[in-house]
């Protein structure tokens, strides 16, 4: 178990570019968890484990990054923020761990003016872990001038970098998730405007492998995106969006105005969507999610506080078959399904994120429930690697990591100095330096790999807890 705490970052300086290159992060820190700094007693600037919530900061105390507590951490920005973003698989394999690494990420941003708005492409390759290169052999002899040569040669040579490929999108950007038809990657939508729009990523991605194709992308991509289809039968913008894994092309969108709409892929690359919307959630409908095993039921949550649980073959009226309607206190915003057990994640305005079994649904109470959190939750899910482990953000800036595995009296649960009195033993870790996190998602490729995306821009990194 990973010191929590141990994660925080320092102080960003502005960059004057509107688009940057990746990143990562220095750090003078080599102690365990985070050291306050300032004028304070003598001792107290030892560096020590913080733990949000529980542990403030004192008056000039500043949170510095343990390195030692992540295997890689790489950070970038795209000028505007991206609220919601989705990872796009590639061809090489899954299960890497090997540096260097790379991965593909679709994202939209929420720019000032409903005209500076980007659906983005982007590549990240080149990510090296958190080693600070090889230290020199006991007893090698090197010139100054040759160590200090090969050392900037070899910092040159680990520089991650990014490729983005960016198309105009009038209005911003609510959710975005992408899915594969065929050989067609594509990306579904939500936006401000009030429509669900679906749009071919392959210009996109043959210009962040090329840059011939780039040059050529960056001639034509001077318009507006034009979708493949949209649909403008919500009535009002939206943020529940999601693709089915069972039945290629199949997605669901729920609004604002308590609403969810299914569609169906038709021949020619369009889709039918049923006019007659789910009813059931009498508030916006926050989250979607498609069941990983059942090709026809689905889930949702909604500011009405419910978690509900569909089967489309009923006619949409009578489509709801079962509900947790105080599934939290207040609004439920996220949910995430996991891929091989029976049971839901939901994270709220509350702060709690509550797991569900499907199996014990009719109950109206979850089988365990969590307050870490101090602010509402924005983003959850399932390790696609292992059942046991999940991943939450929250509002009050910290992304944690879970370990369900893990019981009460686990010996993991002493951790510097931090017993399970203060900390619940299932927390694997607690990430910081983030501002407003949005939205995060598990790369289903790479292990471990965890991406986030806030307001201050996007966080890659792989902890030593998972």
């Amino acid at each position: 178990m990973a010191a929590p705490g141990g994660t925080g970052m320092p102080e960003r300086e502005e960059e004057e570019d509107e688009f940057e290159d990746m990143e990562e992060q220095e750090s003078d820190s080599e102690d365990e968890g985070m050291g306050g700094e300032g004028d304070a007693a003598e001792g107290e600037g030892e560096a020590r484990v913080y733990i949000p919530g529980i542990d403030p900061l004192g008056p000039g105390e500043e949170l510095e990054m343990d390195r030692s507590a992540y295997r890689m951490y790489h950070e970038c920005q795209t000028g505007a923020p991206c609220l919601s973003f989705d990872v796009l698989c590639d061809e090489e394999g899954t299960g890497r761990e090997a540096f260097p690494l790379s991965l593909l990420l679709c994202a939209g941003t929420q720019a000032d003016t409903a005209s500076a708005n980007r659906l983005l492409v982007m590549r990240m390759y080149n990510l090296y872990g958190t080693e600070q290169g090889k230290e020199r052999k006991e007893g090698e002899e090197e010139s100054e001038s040759e160590s200090e040569k090969e050392e900037e040669e070899e910092e040159e040579d680990r520089k991650p970098q990014l490729e983005l490929a960016m198309v105009p999108h009038y209005g911003g950007i609510n959710r975005v998730r992408v899915t594969q038809i065929g050989a067609v990657p594509l990306a579904a939508v939500w936006s401000e405007k009030g429509q669900v729009e679906v749009f071919d990523l392959r210009p996109q991605l043959e210009a962040v492998h090329s840059s011939a194709a780039m040059e050529t992308f960056l001639r034509q991509q001077q318009n507006e995106a034009k979708p493949l289809y949209s649909f403008a039968g919500h009535m009002t913008e939206g943020f529940a969006i999601d693709w089915s894994a069972k039945v290629p092309g199949r997605l669901l969108s729920g609004d604002c105005n308590k609403n969810i709409h299914l569609w169906e892929p038709k021949e020619g690359g369009a889709w039918s969507v049923d006019q007659r919307p789910f009813t059931g959630h009498t508030h916006s409908v926050e989250d979607l999610q498609w069941s990983p095993t059942e090709a026809t039921v689905f889930a949702s949550c909604s500011v009405d506080a419910s978690i509900r649980i569909w089967d489309v073959r009923a006619p949409p009226s009578r489509a709801c078959m079962l509900t947790a309607n105080q599934a939290h206190a207040s609004d439920v915003n996220v949910i995430s399904w996991n891929r091989t057990e029976p049971f839901l994640l939901s994270g709220g305005d509350d702060g709690v994120l509550n797991i569900w079994d499907l199996r014990q649904f009719k109950s109206g109470s979850p089988v365990a429930s969590f307050k870490q959190h101090s602010a509402p939750v924005t983003s959850v899910q399932w390790s696609p690697a292992d059942p046991s482990v999940f991943a939450a953000a929250a509002a009050d800036d910290v992304v944690s990591q879970w370990d369900l595995s893990v019981e009460s009296g686990d010996p993991s649960g002493q951790v510097s100095g931090v017993t399970t009195a203060q900390l619940p033993p299932q927390v694997l870790f607690l990430h910081q330096g983030q501002t407003e996190v949005k939205e995060l998602h598990w790369h289903p490729q790479l292990t471990g790999l965890l991406v986030t995306t806030a307001l201050s821009g996007f966080n890659v990194f792989r902890t030593i807890s998972v």
